[in-house]
């Protein structure tokens, strides 16, 4: 441990003794710090990897530090592998294998088709878009809530000015409503507006707090305009009355996060990538300080380039390679979502301005989908377990705190909510580099929120590091990043839909009243590039199951097209993967077995 490594960790020491864990054991290299120990709560792991991450010198956090209350609850959940289903074969060897299909991984995926290489995508679970991404609000950032300077603002900006050109080229809507950054009377701190006279405060939220804001933006690149409140109300009718002025984000947007996902995977299989679902990594290879290859539960591919893009799981895939440099804390986010009914109740997106903000979220807000659905959220939530996705009864009532915005929404238009899990470091920024010690190995972690917004750029990043660190790229000329949408039947006008019933009867067949799918878009969905194989994967393709009954009508209808175009028993259809079977028989043949 060389001297600057030796002050970190006795700067730490004290931090960490003025807290009271004396008995958390501090280590350093290379400015990456290792901590080892046992509290009481996951809370205090929490603060004391923060303390870590605060301290000067350091960059990067190894938190090992355990909590009782996880021992003696027995939060910490053992996950049995739900089995196998091949959708393509094991190739034997690879140039470069991803690891994890969320947005940031098949945006790699897709980035690196451009090139003649053999690129191999792994995802464990039994579709692309399974675990952060599809569990997002969809808002595609400007990137004026990050801190400044950091690499989340920097790709969030660059990324943000992609996303027009990509959407168009994958055929996926993306539609930029902007943002309505709301500063209203309760803006400031209680404790401020007790102290400070009215005028005063009125000053500071109409004047200062805009000022601070358009001066970050223009430091960043980021278009900005001020809304008097005269022009709040016309712009949003059903705002609060509380409303003083706003801040207007022009290249605010929304578009599907698993939409795109899918699509980004379609196209890059196009263009020769291989996908494989159901591929679980159990260990890197290396020889030497060298990638040799990425082991499976179904066999190794040989590789001499890995990137590790396992959103929660990364820092554990990036232990199994001995190039861990940080640690992942998940951080739920629950939202929830509202009757298209409400469509058209707000027209931009918004967030309230409450001070002090938290350091660690922004906050939430409230988004309209592509679709019209309003939602809310997410919230922030540190939980220890990886595979925490509840929603509590808390959770919806904090949430339904940031409608404050909008007091006569009709509430009892939600429909359903669901969690995600941010893959959160404690430096809070993303973490994007090759390892230093293991050749070929490179770190895409720390991907949060704003991730989907920063992906296209992430993705240019990973190539440019891949080139640094030896790996050879030449442009393919055949490369086509067009990729042909599923078309959607309740979008088409009159004239449309009749020629495509006429070419396709299918599409005559409405299998999902709610959102208007039809047999033809769900028979389209099973035979694409990436086939959906489950209802879910369906159901993220073309909406069935999304509406009101939440798939109440359509869900036994597009089990038994599942059934009938991939040739297996109605038996063997599942929500979501191996192990999660929807139907264990004829109703007949099990009362006959109980006689």
């Amino acid at each position: 441990m060389g001297g600057r490594d030796q002050k970190i960790v006795k700067k730490l020491e004290k931090k960490i003794v003025k807290k009271g864990f004396p008995d958390v054991k501090i280590s350093a290299d290379e400015g990456i710090v290792r901590l080892n120990g046992r509290v009481n709560l996951w809370s205090e792991v929490i603060t004391i990897g923060y303390l870590a991450a605060k301290t000067k010198g350091v960059k990067g956090v190894i938190n090992d530090v355990t909590a009782g209350e996880i021992e003696r609850k027995g939060e910490e959940k053992k996950v049995t592998k739900r089995g196998v289903y091949e959708n393509v074969s094991l190739p034997k060897r690879a140039d470069v294998v991803i690891v994890g299909g969320g947005v940031i991984g098949c945006f790699i995926a897709r980035e690196l088709s451009r090139y003649k290489l053999d690129v191999v995508l792994l995802e464990k679970e039994s579709d692309v878009a399974c675990e952060a991404t599809k569990a997002n609000s969809g808002v595609v950032h400007s990137g004026i809530g990050e801190s400044s300077g950091t690499l989340k603002q920097k790709l969030n900006v660059k990324g943000n000015k992609m996303c027009d050109k990509v959407c168009e080229e994958l055929n996926v809507p993306f539609e930029r409503d902007g943002l309505l950054i709301v500063i209203t009377t309760e803006t400031l701190p209680p404790k401020v507006r007790k102290v400070l006279p009215s005028f005063i405060s009125n000053f500071i939220c109409e004047k200062i707090i805009p000022y601070v804001i358009f001066r970050k933006g223009k430091k960043a690149g980021i278009p900005l305009r001020p809304v008097k409140r005269e022009e709040l109300l016309e712009m949003e009718p059903n705002i609060t009355d509380k409303a003083i002025v706003g801040v207007y984000s022009p290249t605010y947007g929304v578009v599907y996060p698993y939409e795109i996902t899918i699509a980004l995977a379609e196209n890059a299989i196009q263009n020769g990538v291989k996908i494989a679902l159901n591929t679980e990594v159990e260990d890197i290879l290396v020889e030497d300080g060298k990638v040799k290859g990425v082991l499976t539960d179904r066999g190794t591919i040989e590789a001499e380039y890995v990137i590790n893009a396992a959103g929660i799981f990364a820092d554990e895939v990036a232990e199994m390679a001995g190039a861990r440099e940080f640690s992942i804390h998940p951080r739920k986010g629950s939202i929830i979502i509202f009757d298209k009914d409400m469509k058209g109740y707000i027209n931009h997106s918004l967030s309230e301005l409450i001070l002090p903000q938290d350091p660690h979220t922004k906050g939430g807000g409230i988004f309209t989908t592509v679709d019209g659905n309003p939602n809310w959220g997410p919230d922030a939530i540190e939980v220890s377990d990886k595979y925490d996705k509840s929603v509590t009864a808390e959770e919806i009532d904090t949430i339904f705190e940031c409608g404050s915005l909008l007091p006569d929404f009709q509430k009892s238009s939600l429909i359903t909510y669901f969690a995600g899990l941010r893959a959160a470091t404690y430096e809070e920024d993303f973490f994007i580099k090759a390892s230093e010690n293991v050749l070929g190995f490179v770190n895409v972690a720390g991907i949060q929120s704003p991730g989907l917004a920063s992906s296209p750029a992430i993705a240019e990043m990973v190539r440019g590091i891949l080139r640094e660190i030896g790996l050879k790229m030449r442009e393919k000329e055949e490369f086509n990043p067009i990729r042909r949408a599923i078309p959607k039947f309740s979008n088409l006008s009159i004239e449309e839909k009749k020629k495509l019933i006429k070419e396709n009867p299918l599409y005559g067949n409405v299998i999902c009243r709610c959102e208007h799918v039809t047999e033809g878009e769900v028979v389209d969905a099973i035979h694409r590039p990436l086939p959906a194989t489950t209802v879910d994967a369906v159901k993220r393709r073309v909406r069935t199951g999304m509406g009101r009954c939440q798939g109440g009508f359509c869900g036994p209808k597009v089990a038994r097209i599942l059934a009938r175009e991939l040739n297996i028993p109605l038996e063997e259809v599942t929500k979501d993967g191996p192990g999660s079977n929807l139907f264990v028989g004829k109703t007949k043949s099990l009362l006959a077995e109980e006689a």
